[in-house]
């Protein structure tokens, strides 16, 4: 009676905070469509575009980026982090001249590939005879529509801010697409209220990698791309970062939109797993802690609603009730049916398999693995307690 009582009412309480307390979160408030006024001079602006094998998607990414309305001066520079599909050549043959295609150099120990290329592209543009303004960091996979980069500037002029970042709307066909992304969208903002992060008298910091505008002075006044440069979740490493500078800003767009496919569970497993454990620092009592209250948040309400009785059950029904309803405006905005809210603890308990399934490929040496590379040097304190163990991992990570 007592386990059923708190298992049906901590997660209903959890839930009217969750509602009532996180400015709205659920509501998708924070977004791009309100106009915003010009500025008396457009800034200049170069795009930094880190890509590692992205033949598939580098010609329509790149291509939207020099399809920009932008009145004042923008150039693109694309950073060919050691390809082997073509992808730099690819780039060059859209044979633009506001196109740099430069060639990444070996990642040295202590960086996350993406911010080694990245730094290698800033380093160049910092090198120009011009630096800009600003920086649009963006990543391969991401288009842009032709108003993307006008907005975002009149934003950060009018607001003074430092960073502006639009999450882009990401690709909903496939069954696995519609399970997980739009509740993926629901987790983060759940974790990161986009109206505590817009606030700058709130510590909250977060940011959406696929589309960052950064004021180049205040980057380089914190410290530039080196005082991130091992952190897997770079994009809110980016924002805690810049937050120190200044406002920061982040909304939901349709404007920006992923390009990156993923049709089967398994593509969508090797893109969590790389960084949910590094979400939690490595720690496995954050582990420990997350999976219970996961359990408690997402997977009680169901399971108290249906094999409780009384008004245990009546909390829990109602708990599982909130969850789908607080879903239900990413469903619209995802154009997924309503009933993905009645199944959001199942997609949870999905999430929180693979972060399980992250930390164990953490312990195995191979956390961060993506695209061919195994960022070993994030697995150094894993891999030290197995050789004290007596089990050294090998090549393949077995």
């Amino acid at each position: 009676m007592i386990v059923g009582a708190l298992f049906g009412f901590l997660p209903l309480a959890i839930w009217l905070y969750l509602l009532l307390a996180r400015r709205g979160f659920w509501l998708l408030r924070e977004r791009d469509t309100v106009s915003v006024a010009e500025p008396l001079h457009w800034p200049s602006v170069v795009a930094v575009v880190p890509a590692r094998n992205e033949a598939d998607v580098i010609q329509r990414s790149i291509g939207s980026l020099l399809a920009q309305d932008y009145r004042g001066d923008f150039r693109v520079v694309l950073v060919d982090d050691q390809s082997d599909d073509g992808t730099g050549d690819l780039a060059r043959a859209l044979n633009d001249r506001r196109l740099t295609v430069i060639t990444g150099e070996v990642r040295p120990p202590g960086w996350t590939g993406k911010l080694w290329a990245l730094d290698h592209g800033i380093n160049h543009v910092d090198s120009m005879a011009q630096p800009p303004d600003y920086l649009l960091l963006t990543d391969a996979d991401i288009c842009h529509s032709p108003d993307t980069l006008t907005r975002l500037v009149a934003r950060a002029s009018r607001d003074g801010l430092v960073l502006a970042s639009l999450m882009a709307k990401l690709r909903c066909e496939s069954v696995v697409e519609r399970a997980f992304m739009p509740a993926f969208v629901f987790f983060f903002q759940m974790l990161y209220p986009f109206a505590w992060v817009n606030n700058p008298r709130r510590s909250t910091a977060a940011a959406a990698g696929g589309c960052m505008l950064v004021h180049r002075a205040a980057l380089s006044r914190a410290g530039g791309v080196a005082a991130i440069r091992d952190d897997l979740i770079d994009d809110c490493a980016f924002a805690r970062l810049l937050k120190r500078q200044g406002p920061i800003w982040i909304g939901l767009s349709k404007r920006v939109t992923s390009l990156r496919i993923y049709r089967s569970y398994g593509t969508f497993r090797r893109m969590i797993i790389r960084t949910a454990f590094a979400q939690l620092r490595y720690s496995y009592g954050l582990l420990a802690f997350t999976i219970v209250s996961m359990t408690i948040v997402f997977i009680a309400p169901p399971v108290v609603s249906l094999f409780a009785g009384g008004i245990s059950g009546l909390a829990g029904l109602l708990a599982w009730a909130l969850m789908a309803a607080a879903f239900q405006p990413t469903s619209r905005f995802y154009r997924v049916s309503p009933l993905w809210g009645v199944a959001l603890p199942a997609i949870a308990a999905c999430y929180m398999a693979l972060t399980v399934d992250s930390a164990i490929q953490h312990v195995r040496g191979r956390g961060g693995e993506w695209k061919g590379r195994v960022r070993r040097d994030a697995s150094t304190k894993a891999s030290s307690r197995l050789r004290k163990t007596g089990h050294v991992p090998n090549a393949n990570g077995d």
